[in-house]
């Protein structure tokens, strides 16, 4: 009995040694709070933030770090990554897609059931991917399942083993093993994911001959082509048809990466009368458009394309006007070979875009230019992002209870992207040697200093996301 006693008590002191060991204060003069960026110092126990106190605080029992002038705000979370590990970790895996999100103050991605091999559309496969992340997560990860033809019986087993929802594509998806689906197919599945009150995440374009696509075979080099050989139509179509579906099923339903500006009038609507449609647009819709991108430059290459000038414009008010819901990535890397960088054919390059680690200032370097504020970019960046995963009682924000996923950045200071700086497997990306504005500084995961300064200090500190976790 004495034994039993004394154990407990020796590990009571160990619990409390430890407990001390892991409090961590931080202050800044800019930290993002659910009332706005306040001078604020914020202590952290373990994993959680433990309090926010609206003043500078010099020490408790343990120091305090002052970080100036510096943005203190919640981790950013991207919902849309391909990581591909395992079977085509060639391209991108786990270990690299996480110390790039860390780079880039990005504290949870979810990853696309697709362009692994297999692709997630099992639970055999999705044990698989889990399997394969084991040990390689800087920053923490959840899983999408996949729709393909003909696997509806794998929907609710994918959803028991803890996938955050589904992904479909309406047009062929440039991988064989992930098949494209259509009414009849989303029909199908629709009640099994609106059951489990889960979203589905679709593709949308449907494909429709037009003379388009015979000038761009013509002329695979000329971006104008391209552009012209995945018109707004397609988009829209695919659009106006998941609409569709979303007010007969009442399933939560998201577009993902919007680019054409032409159905924003019915998106407005649908949303008005409250029906659970979301949309997300990408950082290159933002930066980059189609009238600046030269001929033979396959490394702008994404489906849908890059759009006119006049039609991001409206992306960007509807953004401004909480239309389209929030920002996150596409990053859909390849190995150098894929993207035809030497012939520049566009027709054969593979279409996606790298810029996971640069999401952030991308963004920011065209959003402060349109009168957007850094309380802004909390929202489109991750709280409204944390709500969409259903993770936003834990993520998203600076509060009390919170996992302690934070980021440090300069919304104030430049830089310009070199290639040793990618953290990302190939350094392929449209913004190599673009200046941007928002430089990262740190990045903490569960309380942990995971990146500051250029350089990683403590990885492996990511966790895996299921739904009920």
């Amino acid at each position: 009995m004495m034994v039993n006693l004394l154990n407990k008590l020796i590990n009571s002191i160990s619990g409390s040694h430890k407990t001390m060991s892991e409090r961590l204060g931080l202050y800044s003069q800019r930290v993002l709070t659910e009332d706005g960026l306040l001078p604020a110092t914020i202590t952290i126990v373990g994993n959680k933030i433990e309090d926010i106190i609206p003043e500078k605080v010099e020490q408790f029992d343990y120091p305090i770090e002052d970080l100036g002038n510096l943005v203190l705000m919640p981790g950013l979370i991207d919902s849309h990554v391909h990581i591909n590990e395992p079977g085509r970790t060639e391209w991108e895996g786990f270990d690299t897609a996480t110390r790039s999100a860390a780079a880039g103050g990005i504290t949870t991605l979810v990853d696309m059931p697709l362009n692994s091999i297999p692709v997630t559309t099992t639970a055999q496969a999705f044990e698989d991917k889990l399997n394969s992340s084991k040990g390689k997560l800087q920053v923490n990860c959840g899983f999408w399942g996949g729709v393909v033809p003909d696997n509806c019986h794998d929907l609710q087993p994918l959803i028991e083993a803890g996938v955050l929802g589904f992904k479909a594509f309406l047009i062929d998806s440039g991988i064989d093993e992930f098949g494209f689906v259509g009414e009849k197919h989303l029909r199908q599945a629709l009640p099994v994911i609106a059951k489990n009150k889960l979203p589905l995440l679709a593709h949308a374009e449907i494909f429709s001959d037009h003379e388009g696509i015979a000038l761009f075979n013509k002329d695979p080099t000329s971006y104008k082509a391209y552009l012209m050989s995945r018109p707004r139509k397609w988009e829209d179509d695919a659009i106006q048809m998941l609409i569709s579906l979303c007010r007969e099923f009442d399933c939560k339903t998201h577009i993902v990466h919007l680019s054409s500006a032409n159905l924003l009038p019915l998106i407005t609507e649908v949303k008005t009368q409250g029906f659970p449609l979301t949309t997300e647009t990408c950082p290159h819709y933002l930066y980059f458009n189609a009238e600046d991108i030269p001929d033979a430059s396959t490394i702008y290459k994404c489906a849908p394309p890059i759009r006119e000038r006049v039609n991001n414009e409206l992306l960007w008010k509807a953004l401004k006007n909480g239309i389209i819901d929030f920002v996150v990535t596409d990053h859909s890397p390849s190995t150098p070979d894929l993207k035809q960088a030497e012939s520049g054919d566009l027709a054969k390059a593979w279409g996606g875009i790298a810029g996971l680690q640069f999401s952030l200032p991308v963004f920011w370097t065209k959003a402060r230019a349109n009168d957007f504020t850094i309380e802004e970019v909390g929202a489109l960046m991750s709280a409204r992002v944390a709500k969409f995963l259903n993770l936003d009682h834990q993520l998203g924000k600076i509060k009390k209870g919170y996992q302690a996923d934070l980021m440090v950045w300069d919304p104030e200071r430049s830089f310009e992207v070199t290639e040793s700086m990618i953290q990302h497997r190939h350094k392929i990306t449209p913004y190599l040697g673009e200046r941007l504005m928002g430089k990262v500084e740190r990045t903490y995961v569960g309380g942990k200093l995971v990146y500051k300064g250029g350089k990683f200090v403590d990885l492996g500190q990511g966790r895996i996301l299921l739904r009920d976790q």
